[in-house]
């Protein structure tokens, strides 16, 4: 295991955000279909709701259906997300693409920007934005 990832007790230590949704099962199939995501774990309650632990390459994520009970709120109930995903890839433009024919919306295009990274912006459909790009040096 990678130095970096150890901490003083010499334990593995990793953060994975989970985005909160509305309609989970519709956003697992979204972020297969937009980022090739894998699915490592998923349970689908009796009610509908689901949780889920995906996979972007090395890098994981969780989605669950929101749960206002446990203070867990979709951008949608909120009126805007509290952050942004970084997705780092070789090639931006497939990506952010890929990502548009899925059902995602453009917020900002893919282009070279000033401070050298080539990158985009996406709102995905449960009001997650992703930003899309790579550095160029």
């Amino acid at each position: 295991m990678p130095e970096q990832f150890r901490n003083d007790s010499n334990q593995y230590t990793t953060v994975a955000p989970m985005l909160s949704v509305r309609n989970g099962a519709q956003a697992v199939d979204f972020y297969i279909a937009a980022f090739g995501a894998q699915v490592l774990f998923r349970l689908d309650a009796p009610d509908g709701a689901v949780v889920a632990r995906l996979a972007l390459g090395s890098s994981q994520f969780w989605v669950a259906d929101e749960s206002p009970e446990h203070k867990n709120f979709s951008p949608e109930s909120l009126g805007g997300s509290t952050a942004r995903m970084v997705l780092v890839v070789d090639d931006p433009d497939a990506a952010f693409n890929k990502a548009i024919a899925a059902g995602a919306s453009v917020v900002r295009p893919v282009t070279n920007e000033p401070y050298d990274w080539r990158v985009g912006r996406v709102l995905d459909p449960f009001g997650h934005h992703w930003e899309i790009g790579k550095p160029l040096s």
